[in-house]
């Protein structure tokens, strides 16, 4: 299988008696570059939950690469009241090069220090978490997340709440993991900015209405 592609083999996901989502079946190929879009409710955020191992589906299988995924859950997720400074938030992104009880490393530091910087926050590193605004939060979690140099990256609605130069930092950021090869499975609203942006569509209600090239996905989704 190679590195980077996610199958989903009828994955169906109940909470109680409500179907979030229904007989999923599909794959995204690895080093895609994948939008998923629907209405509220729509089984989005679970689709990802599934993906990334945190949500266990009722019914079917997910294949996924072994090595470890990176995901950006939605930013009103984060208890931003922890005592963390944004270095030390970025830091964590390398934590398994350093243990959960040992420090950040030189090299690690430098290595946080440079993705900071890539994402505009080099001035920000002492702040406390809990002092940035969404978009600076926004781009210290996507700083963590080059930090975790992962096959597989998946963002839930990862430009809710930010202006409109940070949305342009961390597209940036999101087409050098295109370039890298890396597999981006994002979940957006704004149709323009997937028909610009985003190579490939899925369209959830609940069960998959359209999954391919993003033009055709949409026209599907609106006939």
């Amino acid at each position: 299988m190679p590195v980077g592609r996610i199958e989903l083999r009828d994955v169906t996901v109940r909470y109680g008696r409500q179907v979030a989502l229904q007989a999923l079946s599909g794959a995204f190929a690895a080093g895609s570059l994948t939008a998923v879009v629907g209405a509220n409710g729509a089984g989005k955020s679970t689709l990802l939950g599934v993906i990334a191992g945190t949500i266990r589906p009722s019914a079917g299988e997910v294949v996924r690469p072994a090595q470890p995924l990176a995901y950006l859950p939605q930013i009103t997720a984060l208890d931003r009241g922890f005592p963390l400074t944004v270095a030390e938030l970025i830091a964590l992104g390398g934590w398994r090069k350093f243990g959960a009880f040992r420090a950040a490393n030189a090299s690690l530091r430098e290595a946080a220090h440079a993705a900071a910087q890539t994402v505009g926050l080099t001035d920000h590193l002492h702040r406390r978490i809990g002092e940035l605004s969404a978009g600076q939060l926004q781009r210290a979690l996507f700083a963590r997340l080059i930090l975790q140099d992962a096959p597989v990256i998946l963002l839930d609605e990862p430009f809710a709440a930010v202006d409109a130069e940070t949305t342009c930092v961390l597209l940036d950021n999101i087409e050098r993991w295109h370039q890298a090869g890396r597999t981006v499975i994002a979940v957006l609203h704004d149709f323009g900015l997937v028909r610009a942006r985003f190579p490939a569509t899925l369209v959830l209600a609940g069960r998959c209405v359209a999954w391919g090239p993003t033009d055709a996905a949409l026209a599907t989704a609106a006939a």
